[in-house]
């Protein structure tokens, strides 16, 4: 329904669009096509360009899902896993390893922990193992799987990167047709690509697709699938360890429990079948426990005015590593008081003359009008905040974020420090602003602490203490 370019899609296919990517630190699907929304505006995970996302698709908030659609396809996704039971004892067990294979990996959803959003598929032994269950195990002989998250009590290595893929790679068909929802509600480009192993529940077996117009990564061309925020987990609601700690009868398995090896358990669960299928149930029974986790949860009030006592009674400069915890403490502070308005991407640390500077960066989701103002005035795509524990911000200091503001990341920074800025420092800001159209405001203890006090109260948001003195600061301007 979805996968045919409209003329106007095609139309855009034809401009170039390997341009220079910007220099943005983390880049994200959204940010790079200049759509400025939160993460928690969005129905899917946010796409990164150069690694994965540290989420995986749990099949089981699908089965627990209220809406008939997610159930709808967690029948589909069991139904496709046990027709690789249904080739085994039809004697076709090397199409199914092949077609286990085939869904251990998706790398167009850089979901899991890689640095370079392609993973590995496993290998054909570790895919015999696991087809080998529809003979060895009565029960998913006769019945098949209801969680096929299960092989994980039974097989090594088939962790929660496996059960995601093998997710996504059976409800890939659903995952295209949602993206290019996605992409042509919010206006994100699709170019067509080859998309491989997307499965036929008609054919039961995996195909490629061609010419599928999809949102690609610059860097290297490939399509990108999204993910709905509602199926993703760090870890599966059925998970080995939460087996192991409160299900497994350690006892039973082994004299000596506390030497109980991982191998040791999973013969035991594949000779004693009953105990997993109780866990199985115990969890079931459970299910309105089972939420999505979120891309990011912001700290509790209480860490929030731990975190503040922290900053204020620290001294000033270097000594006893005064100005790793200052950025320590803000690092975990600012990302939860800025949050949902700006999104963090991370910290990183530069050098500018020799020295060491502590940046967190933020993707400006132009979601408020200051906001909004940020990016068109400045070309902010994303903020910059330079964390400086020093008792006066100087010249050098400046000069420092002044060159860092150049267009490609915007000319609006932050300085976050513990002092207000002196007359001359403050005129030097005023003038860069006169000159270049620069902004750079500046956030003492006394700000983070109204920050704060209205993250408390929830009467206001933290962001307008900083829309506060950018309005102080272009007051001052000519």
């Amino acid at each position: 329904m979805y996968r045919h370019a409209s003329n106007a899609t095609r139309k855009r296919k034809k401009e170039t669009f390997f341009r220079v990517q910007m220099a943005l630190i983390r880049p994200r699907l959204t940010d790079y096509h200049g759509i400025l929304l939160p993460q928690a505006a969005l129905d899917f995970a946010i796409p990164f360009f150069d690694e994965d996302i540290p989420l995986y698709v749990d099949p089981f908030m699908l089965w627990r899902s209220p809406s008939y659609q997610d159930q709808a396809l967690h029948t589909s996704l069991i139904n496709a896993f046990n027709h690789l039971g249904h080739l085994v004892a039809k004697g076709e067990e090397q199409l199914a390893i092949v077609t286990l294979i085939a869904a251990s990996e998706c790398d167009e959803v850089g979901l899991g922990t890689s640095a370079t959003r392609h993973g590995k598929r496993i290998g054909e032994s570790k895919a015999r193992e696991i087809v080998a269950l529809f003979k060895s195990i009565p029960h998913y002989a006769q019945a098949g799987f209801r969680h096929f998250e299960e092989v994980q009590f039974f097989v090594d290595g088939f962790s929660k990167d496996r059960i995601s893929d093998i997710s996504c790679s059976f409800l890939k068909s659903f995952l295209i047709d949602f993206t290019i929802q996605q992409c042509d509600k919010l206006g994100i480009p699709r170019h067509a690509s080859d998309i491989a192993n997307v499965y036929d529940y008609r054919k039961n077996a995996f195909e490629t697709q061609p010419g599928i117009e999809l949102p690609i990564n610059p860097n290297d061309g490939r399509p990108i699938v999204f993910v709905p925020k509602r199926w993703l987990r760090f870890v599966p609601w059925l998970s080995y360890d939460d087996y192991f700690e409160h299900y497994c009868p350690q006892d039973e398995v082994s004299h000596k429990p506390e030497e109980l090896t991982r191998v040791e358990i999973l013969e035991y669960n594949r000779n004693h079948y009953g105990v997993v299928e109780e866990y199985i149930k115990a969890k079931e029974r459970t299910f309105e426990d089972c939420h999505n986790d979120p891309l990011f949860s912001q700290i509790p009030v209480t860490s929030a005015k731990r975190k503040l006592g922290l900053i204020t009674k620290l001294p000033t400069g270097k000594n006893d590593g005064s100005d790793r915890k200052y950025e320590e403490a803000l690092g975990q502070l600012l990302p939860s008081l800025l949050y949902p308005k700006l999104d963090f991407a991370q910290e990183q640390a530069r050098t500018d003359s020799g020295v060491n500077i502590r940046d967190l960066i933020f993707y400006n989701t132009g979601v408020t009008p200051f906001l909004n103002d940020m990016y068109k005035s400045y070309g902010s795509r994303q903020i910059t905040v330079e964390l400086k524990n020093v008792a006066a911000i100087e010249r050098l200091h400046v000069d420092q974020l002044n060159r860092y503001l150049a267009d490609e990341l915007g000319r609006f920074g932050l300085f976050i420090t513990r002092n207000p800025l002196k007359k001359a420092e403050l005129r030097r800001v005023i003038d860069l602003w006169s000159g270049q159209r620069k902004a750079i405001i500046t956030l003492s203890d006394t700000d983070l602490a109204q920050m704060v006090e209205l993250f408390e109260s929830k009467q206001r948001d933290p962001l307008d203490v900083i829309v506060k003195k950018y309005s102080e600061f272009r007051a001052l301007c000519p």
